[in-house]
């Protein structure tokens, strides 16, 4: 590869990483060539993309992205590497990696590293939290619930009040007649 086809990448890789907020780093070293190719069509079927690259080339890419990538350098950039960019959802990976586990053999594919909006996950314990990590949209919802959830408190206490309030009136008033 010529300087300027690794510039190329590179400049490509920059934009991915820039613009995918969740992208996870794996070792496929053990996969024969038809596992590469069902574990992509699984990607492919999620709605992530799966790329092998050279770990020279991640790590120039991930310089620019402005975020502290130095425990990739030192932990994960080594050995056979691909990466697994997610635009819209960081747990879809991980679910992807444990599914193709199950299916391939544990030691088929590792998992490295992961980025979850700049913020970085290192080593095969942390598939699992990753894992369980909620969607945006998932955390908007719940903060929405547990807002609305003392209004409509104060609300139905207030209609239950109402109701009793008009039994106990009425009970009164029966009585005295």
């Amino acid at each position: 590869m010529t300087k300027e086809e690794k510039a190329i990448v590179i400049a490509e890789l920059s934009e991915k990483f820039a613009a995918t907020p969740y992208f996870y780093i794996t070792d496929t070293a053990g996969l024969s060539v038809a596992e590469v190719n069902n574990f992509r069509r699984m990607c492919f079927e999620r709605g992530v993309e799966y790329r092998i690259i050279k770990n020279t080339l991640i790590a120039k890419a991930l310089e620019t992205t402005g975020n502290d990538y130095t425990e990739f350098n030192e932990k994960v950039l080594k050995g056979m590497s691909g990466v697994i960019f997610s635009p819209e959802n960081a747990k879809i990976p991980a679910k992807l990696i444990k599914d193709f586990k199950k299916e391939a053999g544990k030691t088929k594919i590792t998992f490295k590293g992961a980025s979850i909006d700049g913020g970085v996950f290192i080593g095969e314990d942390q598939l699992a939290a990753l894992e369980s990590l909620k969607s945006r949209e998932e955390m908007i919802g719940e903060i929405i619930g547990l807002l609305q959830s003392p209004a409509k408190n104060v609300i139905s206490g207030l209609q239950s009040g109402g109701n009793k309030l008009a039994g106990i009136l009425k009970t009164l008033s029966e009585k005295e007649g």
